[in-house]
């Protein structure tokens, strides 16, 4: 019978294979958790604090917070550039369900164009559906209250307050203090802040000039935010730093007097400066404009409007306009002949009323000739003939080499982007752009302001200023203080002009307003106090043809833009000179008629203030306190002469 095994006839061998195999089975397990309990480890306490922070900043967002815009005063303290007070309306798209219903349901609340619709349409297409949009800023008090009492009925759509830059001299100051707008492509720098939605930037003068500390330091804010991006909550929050403020050498109640004594004129333009120091006191151009309009945002229609007006309101004329300077340019030939010894004080030259050279004619402005003049009744009767007799022997490159001592044909380096540096011409000058030698026929015109010859409002006030303050060479600056610390003045220094020379010339401009026959002897000031010295211009646009002359076609019978710009410069009081100014009416026709009362009045309303008292390096001038006029300048006087 055969034998029955119940079991494994190697039950010890398979037990064995058994044990093995668990304990393999568990060494591989326990390696494997104890990588992971290292890595764990690893994680968790050597890498712990690096992977908390990237939790952090997957939870934690930072927000830039726009700076508030420092302030710019003038010369007394008073706000010439503020921020005011700003409701605005905005709209988060996915609160809104029906982003469209919503608009046209706040359009019945307030006035809503369909820029507006449309402009926030746009912007909701290109932005996150959570991301708060700007429907509609500069709300007044009435139309925020509106909005508030009717929220429950706008979903969505939320009442926000801010700042908006405000200035309070409007149109009077706008070519001076500029103002801010929205931030362009080309605008971008590496300044965050600049990317902020609604961010505005100075785009035109002070405030385009001192844009960066003007804009002062961006604040921050760490806000928590979802998976989705959503803001949770704000968890801390850092201020900003408000821009400096910035204290000009600008009287804003000279600036508004001379803007407002400017816009009775069709288009011109004014200088206000210390003679002594360079100090600008105003600095106008007329037609202006209402900054506030790009500080919360110019219709098209608005500034196609703008740009069509022939008066060209959008130009600073005052620091960039380029005109000829005319006969106000005659004191700089007198100066120079007179310190290069080509004339003294008793050299004469007859004037029957015109100037032959060669075959050329060139008329006087008086057709029947002034007879005999020296230099000072030259001057004081603008007498062309004098002067063209003057640069035969004097030559173009040496007038010019005064001109630019006396601060023509360059850039004077004011505080303005807008600044233009006019132009002197020389001999190397037109061979260089027109390939073409100097003729002495232009040498002649040239003498009188003519020709070639540019010059800026700004460049003539700092002319005169040079030639009546002792022979100082003076530059206009604009700024006092910034957050304190004293600003731009230049200073001072000689020039070198041998008194006697500077004194015929202060002689002559004196008899020019104060000597019966002068040119602008019916724009005098009578009290002697105030009196005032100066020069009368008149600036050709077009020159009037020999056939149009024979048919009496006078500067007066052309359209508008064809006539003659008038000019003016003058400085007061008569001794010890203060200020010094230039006044220019675009085709005004004659100096003496349209020039000379408006700087008559200017300079009379600057003594009567006397901001030139104001000490810019002993106090802040936000300690000094406003003056207000005596009285008001005196109406205006019949012209007399050129």
């Amino acid at each position: 019978m055969a034998e029955i095994y119940i079991g494994d006839k190697n039950s010890g061998d398979s037990g064995e294979t058994f044990t093995r195999r668990a304990f393999v089975i568990g060494a591989i397990q326990g390696g494997i958790l104890a990588v992971l309990g290292g890595r764990l480890a690893w994680l968790q306490i050597a890498q712990g604090d690096r992977y908390r922070t990237l939790a952090d900043d997957n939870r934690i967002n930072m927000k830039l917070l726009a700076p508030s815009r420092g302030q710019i005063v003038d010369i007394y303290g008073v706000p010439l550039a503020v921020n005011s007070q700003n409701f605005r309306v905005v709209i988060i798209p996915e609160q809104a369900h029906d982003l469209a219903a919503a608009l046209t349901q706040l359009q019945k609340v307030i006035p809503l164009s369909q820029s507006d619709i449309q402009r926030v349409m746009k912007a909701a297409q290109k932005s996150p559906s959570f991301m708060t949009l700007e429907v509609r800023d500069n709300l007044s008090w009435e139309e925020m209250t509106a909005v508030e009492v009717n929220l429950p009925d706008l979903p969505g759509l939320s009442i926000e307050e801010g700042g908006i830059r405000h200035y309070p001299l409007g149109p009077s100051g706008v070519h001076l203090i500029g103002y801010v707008g929205s931030v362009s492509k080309s605008d971008l720098a590496d300044d965050p802040v600049l990317s902020l939605p609604g961010f505005k930037i100075g785009k035109t003068g002070m405030e385009k000039y001192y844009d960066s500390p003007l804009r002062g330091a961006a604040g921050a804010a760490e806000v928590e935010i979802n998976v989705g991006g959503r803001e949770v909550r704000e968890l801390n929050r850092r201020e900003g730093r408000q821009g400096a403020k910035i204290s000009l050498t600008v009287d804003a109640e000279l600036q508004k007097l001379t803007y407002d004594r400017l816009i009775k004129t069709k288009s011109a333009s004014a200088v206000l400066m210390n003679a002594q120091t360079g100090a600008v006191y105003a600095l106008a151009s007329a037609p202006g404009f209402d900054p506030s309009l790009f500080a919360s945002g110019i219709s098209a229609e608005t500034w196609e409007g703008l740009l069509a007006d022939p008066a060209l309101p959008l130009n600073n004329k005052a620091a960039g306009g380029q005109y000829p300077p005319g006969s106000t340019f005659k004191m700089v030939t007198a100066l120079a002949a007179l310190e290069e010894k080509v004339i003294n004080r008793n050299t004469t030259y007859h004037c029957p009323g015109h100037f032959d050279l060669g075959s050329q004619r060139f008329h006087c402005w008086k057709a029947g000739g002034h007879g005999w003049m020296d230099v000072v009744g030259a001057i004081m009767n603008s007498c062309d003939t004098f002067f063209y007799n003057v640069a035969m022997n004097l030559g173009i490159d040496t007038l010019a080499s005064y001109a630019r001592r006396l601060g023509m044909g360059d850039k004077l380096g004011i505080e303005m982007a807008e600044e233009r540096p006019g132009l002197i011409p020389t001999k190397t000058w037109k061979m260089g752009r027109f390939n073409e030698p100097w003729q002495q026929g232009e040498t002649v015109v040239a003498c009188i302001g003519q020709g070639y010859m540019l010059a800026t409002p700004l460049q003539l006030a700092t002319m005169t200023a040079r030639l009546v303050n002792g022979g100082y060479e003076v530059t206009p600056w604009l700024t006092g203080f910034i957050d304190g610390q004293p600003g731009s003045d230049p200073g001072r220094r000689p020039m070198g002009f041998r008194q006697d020379n500077l004194d015929l010339i202060r002689q002559g401009m004196k008899f020019v307003v104060n000597r019966q026959g002068g040119t602008a002897y019916g724009s005098r000031i009578e009290e002697e106090q105030f009196a005032m010295g100066g020069k009368t211009g008149t600036a050709q646009v077009k020159r009037i043809t020999r056939e149009e002359r024979a048919a009496g076609v006078k500067n007066e019978d052309l359209p508008w833009k064809f006539r003659h710009h008038a000019l003016f410069v003058g400085y007061a009081p008569l001794d010890n000179p203060r200020y010094a100014c230039c006044v220019v009416v675009e085709h005004g026709g004659s100096g003496s008629a349209a020039a000379a009362p408006v700087a008559r009045d200017i300079l009379m309303m600057a003594q009567q203030r006397d901001p030139a008292s104001v000490d810019m390096t002993a106090a802040r001038p936000d300690e000094k306190k406003a003056r207000t006029p005596r009285r008001k300048p005196d109406a205006g006087r019949q012209k007399t002469g050129e």
